[in-house]
């Protein structure tokens, strides 16, 4: 997977064997991508790469990611939870996620028409890093993490695998991460489950 966010714009993000291909879905919807990374950029907010996509923070937190589907192309807003939608143009991550948190885009002109909703959107969640504010947490029997739930939001493959796991299985993956004291360990073992997590196992399950 890519570490310089710079190779996602120009080879994709590396988790499929279209990487660096003329069929990478990134060469599809190349304007519409590099338009949100200017929004990004425009907005004053620092890129880096997490879970192989560009991500921006302010800070110090997840702000936005930018993904390409073959479909569609996305932005993610991470804590969607904070967001006023006031233009209604948040979608859910997959079928099951409790909170609408991107915006999808099926055309490369659609970025253009809302892009003052976006940054809108990208201020409000500034604005609430810099506060220090979170999101309400989810009445769960255990308490997720809150690296698992900014990684569901930025990976829509993984939120949707999660949300379909049974609730002991979901479970199994709070507990594990929730014994890790430090929350660089919690990211490298989200990372670590994964492939897991797609296939429909638990944490302990091989």
């Amino acid at each position: 997977m890519i570490t310089d966010s710079n190779d996602f714009f120009t080879k994709g993000c590396g988790r499929c064997a279209r990487f660096d291909t003329p069929g990478c879905s990134t060469r599809r919807w190349i304007d519409g991508l590099n338009a949100l990374r200017r929004i990004c950029h425009d907005m004053g907010l620092e890129e880096t790469v997490k879970w192989a996509h560009p991500t921006y923070m302010h800070a110090g937190r997840n702000i936005a990611l930018i993904a390409a589907f073959r479909g569609d192309f996305r932005l993610s807003f991470m804590n969607p939870g904070l967001l006023n939608d006031s233009e209604g143009l948040l979608e859910p991550q997959g079928p099951n996620s409790r909170t609408p948190g991107m915006i999808r885009f099926t055309d490369v002109a659609e970025v253009g028409g809302t892009e003052p909703a976006i940054r809108a959107y990208l201020r409000q969640l500034m604005d609430h890093a810099e506060a220090g504010t979170k999101p309400p947490k989810m009445q769960t029997e255990t308490d997720m993490p809150d690296e698992l739930a900014e990684a569901l939001d930025a990976d829509p493959e993984l939120a949707e695998a999660f949300h379909a796991l049974t609730p002991g299985r979901q479970r199994s993956y709070m507990f594990n991460l929730g014994q890790a004291k430090q929350p660089a360990t919690r990211v490298a073992r989200i990372e670590k489950f994964r492939d897991r997590i797609i296939a429909g196992k638990g944490a302990l399950e091989r």
